[in-house]
């Protein structure tokens, strides 16, 4: 991510504390994990951004709000309570290297 150091640092550190937390808040039987979208389309990009990073998803479609949200709502289930201290990526296949 040319030119965002920051950005990267800050989702490096959150992935880092993800871990720590979770094992901090077990005993509570609380359980914690991160949701890392990837590109969502909320209408921030503009047109040559958009169309390049469309370039990247192999299903050539950017994700919606409700594709993280429906994992984001799985993850507050009682289906998810084995899962924790983990960061899901949920971000259609997107392919950094291309």
């Amino acid at each position: 991510m040319t030119g965002e150091v920051a950005y990267a640092a800050s989702k490096g550190a959150l992935a880092s504390i993800t871990k720590t937390l979770a094992d901090q808040l077990a005993d509570q039987r609380i359980t914690l994990n991160t949701v890392n979208p990837g590109p969502v389309n909320t209408g921030y990009a503009p047109p040559e951004v958009y169309e390049a990073v469309l370039r990247q998803f192999p299903q050539h479609r950017w994700g919606v709000p409700d594709d993280p949200a429906r994992l984001i709502a799985w993850l507050v289930t009682d289906e998810a309570s084995w899962i924790t201290g983990q960061v899901i990526n949920s971000e259609g296949g997107f392919r950094r290297w291309t």
